[in-house]
């Protein structure tokens, strides 16, 4: 089945008692058995909800997995996946990673005698090298946030496997349109579906899907037993978000496109990070594992101080000054202060975070009026 068809039709069935071509929002707590013990498949709704299951069968759909669950929130998916590790246990995690990921490692589960380490995942070398008797997890994000870096997915798998660990990967940025993780050898897939999966910004959630049962089993255990559940009618706007994910992506990507190209030869902008270059040093590595180079990307400017990085920040109209990403309209963002300002500052500056980075996710508008925008805010 071809990409758009997929998305469309994943994990909804007109309903069975009216006809509806739209999957029903399920508002009920709980539900009446015919007697103790036998149900309709559903019994209380922190458990299972008919909308929520229509929803995880698509995420399952969508990423070529068996198995899919939904969550709160995108962190709240990867709390789960935390939560299958002990104590003394080891995640080996990109360095260039979410803001908020790396809080919830640090500040969170580090204290309860997990560790984490830090590598450059897009090294081989220092993912194997980093990997000792106590690791259980690798955690990547590919392209990464904020720098696009590129990690070679079925290499890191192959890794993982001849180690016995599993790997994780945050597909957020590339979103199941442009990358499918458990293709490649991963064992589980985490999204922010507030971002691309849902696509309106007017939805928070997360989801993990997988292909193995038992590890199906174990998180289906943490979600049912930690209750970070999302309500039906979150459920409903994600699967109606995805009913539209590959014609929001083909126009992230062609806006993308334009936009990265014009950056880039803007005489005021310095560096700009973005995948679909040819000379970005992950550029081959992309092009074998993702079907496009997607919206997101990240700037700097030859006058690199964070006065004039703020300054284009507040000036510009169509880009909104905002948090997230992956929304039909395009945001504007300085991840030291927003979505990376939980990371230290010497840890962001080693990493290749400077205090100056702008990071944009270009939507769906007409390319000429966001070109426009960042041309008259850049000055």
């Amino acid at each position: 089945m071809k990409l758009g068809t997929k998305y469309i039709h994943a994990g909804t069935e007109p309903d069975p008692s009216t006809g509806a071509i739209m999957t029903p929002i399920y508002q009920t707590s709980t539900y009446v058995q015919e007697a103790p013990g036998v149900n309709k498949g559903f019994e209380y709704a922190r458990s299972q909800n008919p909308t929520r299951k229509a929803l995880e069968d698509a995420y399952a759909q969508i990423e070529n997995g068996k198995f899919g669950l939904a969550f709160g929130s995108g962190v709240a998916a990867t709390d789960a996946v935390i939560k299958l590790l002990s104590p003394g246990d080891e995640v080996i995690a990109a360095n260039d990673m979410y803001g908020g990921t790396y809080r919830l490692f640090t500040k969170v589960f580090a204290k309860y005698g997990i560790r984490f380490t830090y590598v450059n995942t897009s090294n081989l070398a220092e993912v194997e090298k980093a990997i000792s008797k106590q690791t259980r997890l690798l955690w990547i994000e590919t392209p990464t946030n904020p720098l696009m870096n590129i990690t070679d997915i079925a290499a890191v798998a192959a890794i993982a496997k001849k180690n016995s660990v599993w790997l994780c990967v945050d597909n957020t940025f590339a979103s199941p349109y442009l990358q499918n993780p458990l293709d490649l050898g991963a064992d589980i897939v985490m999204h922010s579906a507030t971002k691309y999966l849902g696509g309106h910004s007017d939805v928070i959630q997360g989801c993990l899907v997988m292909n193995d049962a038992d590890l199906r089993e174990q998180l289906y255990f943490i979600q049912k037993s930690c209750g970070a559940v999302p309500g039906p009618m979150d459920c409903f706007l994600v699967l109606r978000g995805i009913k539209t994910l590959h014609l929001r992506m083909q126009r992230h990507c062609e806006n993308g496109e334009k936009v990265a190209h014009f950056l880039r030869n803007h005489p005021k902008v310095g560096r700009v990070y973005w995948c679909g270059f040819e000379d970005h040093p992950g550029y081959a590595v992309a092009s074998k594992q993702m079907r496009g180079f997607g919206g997101m990307m990240s700037f700097t400017l030859k006058d690199d101080s964070v006065d004039n990085a703020k300054r284009v920040l507040s000036s510009t109209r169509v880009f909104a000054l905002a948090e997230s990403l992956g929304g039909v309209e395009s945001l504007i963002n300085h991840p030291a202060s927003m979505t990376h300002a939980s990371i230290p500052r010497e840890e962001r500056i080693k990493n290749g975070l400077s205090d100056s980075l702008i990071r944009l996710s270009v939507g769906v508008e007409d390319a000429e009026d966001l070109i426009e925008d960042l041309n008259r805010a850049i000055g």
